[in-house]
């Protein structure tokens, strides 16, 4: 699909809350949770349309190692486009950039992913402190 990085951004948003935007159910219920879950028996930890953390493929495990948190899932673009959805952190993160998509990384968006979450401060973390 091609479109402005605003409009994939709100396609993340869509996901964030579960399906819903102004008060009215886009998706339905249970979408969002089977899309973000590992294909059963699937070894590359992937769900319906989206990368996931959940799972122990070697994705979802290096991606944990460097810092993304477990419930992070993302849709990729062949050139290095990500929209990453962390429903722990209530955030949405839309990165556009040509990148080839090897080796693992080659694009840096483990860092930035682990780097914006340390930034904000985990919610959780800010839950417990108070």
């Amino acid at each position: 699909m091609l479109a402005p990085a605003r409009a994939w951004a709100r396609f993340g948003t869509l996901y964030l809350n579960e399906g819903v935007v102004g008060g009215k159910r886009i998706l339905p219920e249970g979408w969002v949770n089977y899309a973000a879950s590992a294909t059963p028996r699937g070894w590359i930890g992937y769900g319906a349309g989206f990368w996931t953390n959940l799972g122990d493929s070697l994705g979802a495990t290096y991606r944990i190692e460097h810092g993304w948190p477990r419930d992070a899932f993302f849709a990729k673009g062949s050139m290095g486009q990500y929209v990453v959805v962390i429903p722990s952190e209530h955030l949405v993160i839309a990165r556009f950039g040509r990148t080839p998509n090897w080796p693992l990384d080659a694009d840096g968006v483990s860092r930035l992913v682990s780097d914006v979450v340390a930034a904000i401060g985990s919610k959780s973390q800010l839950a417990s402190d108070h």
